[in-house]
């Protein structure tokens, strides 16, 4: 699964993360990509972002450019 490795995630990308009070629901937000928090080249989760309006969860989905939840 690509949005488990950190060699696919970079910051511009546009994104779908689950935010942890959303983890239960599997809710997903939208955002891009500005920093990588994430260390490991993997992560059985996902990797953890925190996108350019600051919010912070694990990448669920990589999307298109024009692509929403």
């Amino acid at each position: 699964m690509p949005h488990r490795q950190r060699q696919n995630i970079h910051p511009g990308l546009k994104v779908a993360i689950v935010l942890k009070q959303d983890q239960r629901t599997g809710k997903q937000t939208v955002g891009v990509v500005k920093d990588l928090l994430t260390n490991s080249p993997t992560h059985p989760h996902g990797i953890k972002v925190r996108l350019t309006d600051g919010q912070v969860g694990r990448v669920q989905r990589i999307l298109a450019g024009d692509e929403d939840v």
